[in-house]
């Protein structure tokens, strides 16, 4: 397959290159775009035949949801049997913005995009190409993220080519996103909320509009069985080629043991990559040393996190040793992330 590749700045929108990729999507074609999460895959949700060649195109699980993308709040009543009021004051809250909402859907949808649950993932998203993009497909948007299955999320375009040039009939360059994790999913349930993934919407902002909110067991690790209620709940996430190994306890500690690691794994002829922060990364004497933000900010370790293991592919490293972070507001998205590409392999200092 040919795939076109189109450049378009967020701030200065070709709009004559976003109707011919809407029409794409709305005639059963594959375009991956960018969000201000991850970059997506998107087709018509709408069209059963062209969900099915997104799982097709990624390698991915056809038991593993996808979310809906819509441009304004009225396309929600289509889609679903009903919008509880918990659902609407978030929606108020974050929409448009990297929160997906969990819902009771519509015999609109197909069983292809919710894998057979009767709930339906949608989201609006709050970059100006996407918004863009679905408003000129006239359907709601089938995207998970835009890469080979497993792999980590794309967080620029050059991910995507990597990934799925003749894979897909096109990919939108749109520059770097902003957040770098996938959206916050959150079911609501009886006037409750339970999070199902966590993203650039923290436990902590969700409270301070909806008062209680839980945490799905699967954040924390816990095997499910059965069809996943969201993306990113079931399967191997975010896997670089290298192993993935978490330190974590007090940051001096953390360090002079993945520096110690490190020292012995290169002496048993292993390439070895760090994945530090601003406030570590100069305190490394052995391995390639990465750093991915500032520990005191998680979200612009948030951002780096995605590109980071792919720049550590890049590099040809055999293992990589990562700082664990407070798992609080970002951190918990970016822990949980972190914890699915190690598949958990946590060593406590």
């Amino acid at each position: 397959m040919d795939t076109r590749v189109v450049c378009i700045d967020p701030y200065n929108i070709d709009h004559q290159q976003l109707q011919k990729a809407g029409a794409l999507i709305r005639d059963g074609g594959l375009v991956a775009f960018p969000t201000e999460t991850v970059y997506g895959l998107g087709a018509n949700g709408l069209d059963a035949y062209a969900v099915k060649r997104i799982y097709g195109a990624k390698g991915r699980p056809s038991d593993n949801p996808l979310i809906l993308h819509i441009s304004s709040a009225e396309e929600l009543d289509r889609l679903v049997a009903g919008v509880p009021q918990t659902a609407v004051k978030l929606m108020d809250r974050f929409w448009p913005g990297p929160l997906t909402l969990i819902l009771k859907k519509s015999s609109l949808v197909p069983e292809a995009v919710t894998a057979g649950l009767e709930t339906v993932a949608i989201r609006m998203p709050s970059h100006p190409v996407a918004m863009s993009l679905i408003k000129y497909a006239g359907v709601p948007v089938a995207a998970p993220s835009a890469n080979i299955s497993g792999k980590p999320s794309p967080t620029r375009a050059a991910h995507v080519i990597r990934d799925l040039l003749g894979r897909v009939d096109m990919i939108i360059d749109g520059g770097d996103v902003a957040v770098g994790l996938e959206s916050t999913v959150a079911e609501v349930i009886d006037g409750g909320v339970v999070i199902l993934r966590p993203g650039g919407i923290t436990p902590e902002q969700i409270r301070e509009v909806v008062g209680d909110v839980a945490l799905d067991p699967a954040i924390e690790g816990d095997i499910l069985t059965g069809i996943p209620k969201a993306p990113g709940m079931k399967y191997a996430h975010y896997s670089p080629e290298a192993d993935v190994i978490i330190i974590e306890g007090p940051p001096q500690r953390v360090v002079a043991a993945i520096d110690r690691m490190a020292k012995e794994l290169e002496g048993r002829g292993k390439r070895v990559g760090i994945m530090a922060t601003e406030q570590t990364g100069a305190l490394y004497r052995h391995g390639r040393v990465i750093s991915v933000g500032d520990r005191e900010e998680p979200s612009t370790i948030a951002a780096g996190l995605f590109a980071a293991l792919r720049e550590f592919d890049a590099l040809g490293v055999d293992v990589i040793l990562a700082e664990g972070i407070e798992q609080k507001g970002v951190g918990l998205a970016v822990m949980n992330r972190l914890l699915k590409a190690a598949a958990y392999h946590v060593i406590k200092v």
